[in-house]
Order: C-alpha cells, then structure tokens, then sequence
C-alpha cells in the first residue's frame, strides 16, 4: 500500500510539471496599495471580495516598485527593460510626455511565440505605448508580439460609456461601460482559444479618471448622486465605486474560467501600475503622488496566484520592480532559457519571480529602481533607487534626498540634511555606487566618508577581511552581535557569533553591529 501510495505521489508530481500553464496579467490603471486593506500601508479599504480571493492562492508582495506612470510601467513589464534602455520615461503622446515605444523590442509575446508557438496572446484593454497617429501605429499590439489586441488605445478614455476601440488596428465606437466591456472582449477571446495555452494581458482603464459613478450592478455605492458637482467636491467614494465595479468584473472573468475548466491551470498576476493621482490620494503631501519617484507614486499592489505558487497564503519582502513580470511570465510558461535570445544590445533587467512563488527564495534582487523623465524636461524627473531599508533619490536637476524606508515610511526625514551615522552613509553609499553602475552615464552622486563614530567605538572583531570564522574581541565576549549584508539580510544574530563558520557566505562586504546602546558597526569584508 505504502509502495503504492509512492508511485501514484510520483506520477502526480509529473502530471503537474507537464500540465498546461496559462497566465494572466490584470493591470489596475493608477491604483497603489492604499485603498486595500490588506496591505500594512493603506489608508482606507474598498470591499472587492475577488481581488481579495487571490491572497488565499497566491503570493502577495509587499514591496513592489513601479514607475510613476502608466507608460512606462508597462514598457517595462512588456520588455522587462528599464526606461532608460526603452525611451519610454513618462506618458507617451500629450505636451511634454515620452517618445514611444519601438516595436523592435523583444517583448514577451515574441518570446512566446518563439519557445511555443501554440500559445494564443492577447492584449485586452488599455495600451498606450504608442500614440495613435500614424495609423500604422493602431496595429503596433500585433507588431510587438500579440496575436489579437482589442481597447481603447490611448491613456485616459473621454467618458466610460462612450469611447473609441481599436480591434487589430480596426476602429469602432463603443458605449459599453469600458470595464465591462474589456471582461466581455477577455471572455470572447478565452472561449475562441479552446485548449490551446495563452496568455492575457489584460489592462483596465479602470481606476483611472475620468472618476464617475459605474453601473448599479457592479457596486455597493449605492447613496452617490453621480452628478459632476458632488464628484468634484467628494473624488474619493467614486473612485472606490470605480475600484469595486473591476473588482466585480474581475469576478465574473474568474466565474467564466472556473465554468469552462480553465481556472485551476492558470496563474493570475494582478497589479497597479502606479500611485494614486492627487484627487484621489490618502498623503497629506500630494506633490508625493502618480507621476513622482516618491514610495506613493511608486508603491504598487501586487498578487501572483495559481497553481504555480507553492504554499499560498504567504506575503513577501522581497524587493520586486514591475519590469520583473516580463522574466516571470516566460518562467511561468516554463521557457528557462529565454535569455539566449537576447542580443548583447538589448540588456535586459527583470529577474525572475519565480524562486519566491515556489517557495525556495526570500530575494531575487538586492535593490530596486525607478525613474521618470520628459521630452520636455521639469523639476520631478529623477531617479530612485532603494534596499530593504533605505531609498537614494536624485534629481535630474542635482538635488538629492536619503531616506530610511525602515523608520521613515512616509519620506519626511531627509538624512542627507543632518548628521549621518554610519550605517546611513554606508547605506547611501552603496546606492550611490550602484546607481551610477546601472546608468553608466557619468557619477551620480558622490561617495560620503565615515568621519564620525561613537565615543567608545571601536574594532568589534577579527580577523578583517576574513574567510570563515570572526573572532571578537576580549572585552565582548558574550555580547549579541548581527551580521548582516550591506542590503540588509541578516546572516546571523546572536551570542555565539564567533563560533560560527561563514565560509560557505559569498565574498563581500558585511556589516557588524553590535546589538547593545552603542550600536557600533564594524565593516567586515568576506573573501
């Protein structure tokens, strides 16, 4: 019986690595973590029972980095490429906004195509990568990869209930609430596929303005007058309306998986491709919204669910830039070696979520990156880049601000105009270096010296570098030390520091502290 009970674990365990994957990426328009209750950050909470079903399922990332704006957050998941490298730094089209993007990119439904090309690819909704004019650019979806693009092609829809939608490049007026009709086109185009694996990208205008007030039916708002004076004096209760009507049509595309025996065998990503705009944010600084590398225009949802995730229910630290969906999506599919066709010309940046949804990794990356840039320059463009505990941001005009995510959530305290410790100038210094490393345009910031230390600082171990084991001084054995990397993780933490052996850690720089009133830090360096 035991014998048994083995094989047919086994044969499971091959029936699932060779069944079929499918993946859909659900994009919120201008929606950050802050109206979900179940993200440590929010202000407020919305009632939206599907988006909410997929914790159980999935994974829930806690520090995701977008772009500030929808463009090139979607540049990058589509091409997995920082907007330096695509050119697509801000809103394509409009006064002052962003060149397109090219459609020579490699993209992930190129790569699809490639490693299967049985997998159906759709682009359902939003696309605003490029403008509308030249016509040639209507059919820019199908040049980038995918077999069937169906929405509205610019960002901001005029009305919800009467707009232009574009169908591989063919022009039609529809007055379909926009949300309903992006979930409709999905559902046509899921039960056109038969068995055949796909992948969705499916992108709602939906929260983004115009705010108004949704369909009865797909909301509980029900005492909203929807007339434009009471939208302009009270924004916030029509956007949760807004947020509650996808959420409900978010539901019915589940509905339609779970009917046509679909659900089980595909993987759900949903996301926010940036922070909340003005009208509706929850900061009392509002200069810090969409469209600024500040954490609320940059800090997104994120929930990846499905049968690929090993032991759902769980919530990550791991520092996640949006670009990583692109290196995600292809391992989804179970296409390992994507990266052979990438030409030396064309970097690519995502790394892969995957070790995090099967449960065998904390980290896939050591910090995160955004940025924001204009064809006609301002005073918000800049970069940021940030680690488990600390944010650089540097403006394309010069100035600079340092921030300690760890204390300092809401950005108020910027380090870089009082006394530093050493742990922030190592910390700065670090993103320094590795900011002007990525860019590789010139020294963005300028390495700070340690010039100042606690009294009674001294060496706390030795030998220094080392190769396995840290020896501590006299006078402190017995003291808890922690060993940490300069990003952050914690090697070890305890009394018996010098009785364990690192050498099995990667050569590099670490960080001693000592975990008594001094807080004193000794960097050690590994070799």
């Amino acid at each position: 019986m035991k014998r048994i009970f083995c094989v047919g674990l086994i044969l499971f365990w091959v029936a699932t690595a060779q069944a079929q994957r499918n993946t859909i990426l659900i994009i919120a328009d201008d929606l950050g973590t802050d109206y979900f209750g179940f993200f440590e950050d929010h202000q407020d909470t919305v009632d939206v029972p599907n988006i909410r079903a997929l914790l159980s399922k999935g994974v829930r990332f806690k520090n995701v980095m977008s772009y500030p704006v929808c463009s090139s957050t979607r540049a990058g998941i589509l091409t997995g490429r920082y907007s330096f490298r695509t050119g697509v730094g801000n809103i394509v089209g409009g006064t002052g906004g962003s060149g397109p993007l090219d459609t020579a990119e490699i993209s992930i439904p190129k790569l699809l195509k490639i490693y299967n090309p049985a997998i159906a690819k759709a682009n359902i909704g939003k696309w605003h990568l490029l403008p509308a004019a030249p016509a040639i650019n209507l059919v820019s979806p199908l040049a980038l990869g995918y077999n069937h693009s169906e929405g509205p092609f610019i960002g901001q829809l005029p009305s919800f209930t009467n707009w232009t939608k574009y169908t591989d490049g063919v022009t039609s007026t529809v007055t379909n609430y926009a949300t309903s009709e992006n979930v409709d086109n999905a559902i046509t185009w899921l039960n056109q596929q038969g068995n055949n694996p796909f992948f969705l990208w499916l992108a709602f205008n939906a929260p983004h303005e115009p705010l108004h007030l949704p369909p009865a039916n797909l909301h509980t708002y029900n005492t909203l007058s929807g007339t434009q004076g009471d939208i302009n004096q009270n924004p916030k209760p029509y956007f949760k309306a807004m947020i509650q009507a996808m959420d409900t049509e978010i539901g019915r595309l589940f509905s339609m998986l779970q009917t046509a025996g679909k659900l089980d065998s595909t993987d759900i990503i949903f996301i926010g491709d940036n922070g909340n705009t003005k009208r509706t944010a929850q900061i009392t600084n509002l200069d810090r919204a969409k469209g600024t590398v500040y954490q609320y225009g940059v800090h997104v949802p994120m929930i990846i669910a499905g049968p690929s995730v090993v032991n759902p229910g769980r919530a990550s630290d791991a520092l996640v830039n949006t670009a990583d969906i692109f290196a995600t999506v292809l391992d989804l599919f179970g296409y390992t070696n994507w990266q052979a066709q990438i030409p030396n010309n064309k970097p690519v940046d995502s790394k892969s979520m995957l070790p995090i949804i099967k449960n065998v990794s904390t980290q896939v990356r050591p910090w995160a990156f955004s940025e924001i840039f204009k064809l006609t320059p301002d005073s918000a463009d800049g970069k940021a880049m940030r680690n488990m505990d600390y944010k650089l941001i540097r403006f394309d005009y010069g100035h600079e601000e340092f921030y300690n995510l760890a204390t300092d959530p809401n950005e108020d305290v910027n380090l870089l105009n009082g006394t530093m410790s050493a742990t922030d100038i190592i910390n700065y210094n670090y993103l320094c270096n590795e900011m002007t490393t990525l860019v590789g345009n010139g020294q963005f910031c300028e390495p700070l010296a340690i010039t100042e230390q606690p009294v009674n600082y001294s060496p706390a171990a030795f030998p220094n570098p080392f190769t396995s084991h840290i020896t501590i001084n006299a006078k402190d054995a017995g003291q808890q030390f922690q060993l940490s990397t300069i990003t952050g993780q914690v090697i070890y933490s305890g009394k018996n520091i010098d009785k364990q052996d690192f050498s099995s850690i990667a050569k590099g720089i670490y960080l001693l502290k000592a975990m008594d009133k001094s807080n004193r830090i000794t960097k050690l360096i590994k070799e």
